[in-house]
């Protein structure tokens, strides 16, 4: 099947950054939303449980490595990694969290997390204490199973991470990650026109692609020289959807981007 994304009216709407004046179960909601409906009701439990955001700076840790977490951290604004830190010191970034995300949502039943979440950008995090999310799963099983669903998309992001790094060319994997990127953010109508804000640094491009930093300047340089995509002032355009799609071999079956029962 060939993939597409499919981009709502509202989408005329959008803008590159977070409404700070909308609730901050808004961006959840909208991606609960491209996989089912939600009723009234359900939407409605959802503003009421989720937490007025805190702010979390650039390089703080959301989640720490061998903690016990009482709550889930939802990311209201901002851009987020869970990594691990090798002996040697070096850093692997092996999922990156958009608007809308459960950044620790398995920290309901893992218990201790065996890895960190760090804020790649300057963040607002609301904290959901696990009884209320326990409540709201035992009193709206339907919520629960779309709960489940988010934690079962993170496994096959994984799932794709793994053959990038695996079998993919720098260049293939490199645009793979931004056309997976850019339909994370389009969810939640922050990737109007194919742009986006995305203002991290190479190093974090580094450690999220597992290549050195002199192979990550040379790989975007190619994508560049090939007007596929433009990225400056931390806002990256794609100038060439289907040409970046073809080079990575992205097919967004993983991402579950069709709204239907659950």
């Amino acid at each position: 099947m060939a993939f597409s994304v499919e981009r709502p009216i509202e989408a005329l709407r959008q803008s590159l950054v977070v409404d700070p004046d909308a609730p901050p179960s808004s961006a959840l909601v909208l991606k609960l939303r491209r996989r089912d409906s939600l009723s009234l009701e359900e939407e409605k439990s959802l503003e009421a449980l989720i937490p007025p955001p805190g702010n979390v700076s650039r390089t703080t840790d959301i989640v720490s490595e061998g903690h016990r977490p009482t709550s889930s951290a939802l990311l209201v604004d901002g851009f987020a990694a869970r990594y691990k830190v090798l002996d040697h010191g070096g850093r692997q970034i092996t999922a990156v969290h958009v608007p809308g995300d459960f950044v620790d949502l398995h920290s309901l039943l893992l218990k201790e997390m065996d890895h960190g979440v760090v804020a790649l950008t300057d963040c607002r995090v609301s904290r959901v204490p696990h009884d209320r999310l326990r409540h709201l799963t035992e009193t709206h099983p339907h919520l629960a199973r779309l709960f489940w669903l988010s934690t079962l998309i993170d496994g096959s992001i994984h799932r794709e991470w793994l053959v990038n790094m695996g079998r993919r060319t720098a260049q293939a994997h490199m645009a793979n990650f931004f056309c997976e990127i850019y339909c994370l953010l389009e969810i939640v109508w922050l990737a109007p026109d194919f742009e986006f804000f995305f203002p991290i640094t190479q190093n974090d491009l580094a450690d999220i692609l597992g290549l050195s930093l002199v192979h990550v300047n040379r790989t975007l340089q190619e994508l560049r020289a090939a007007d596929l995509l433009e990225w400056r002032g931390g806002k990256l355009k794609i100038l060439n959807w289907n040409a970046l799609r073809k080079i990575a071999e992205f097919d967004g079956t993983y991402l579950q981007l069709r709204a239907e029962p659950r």
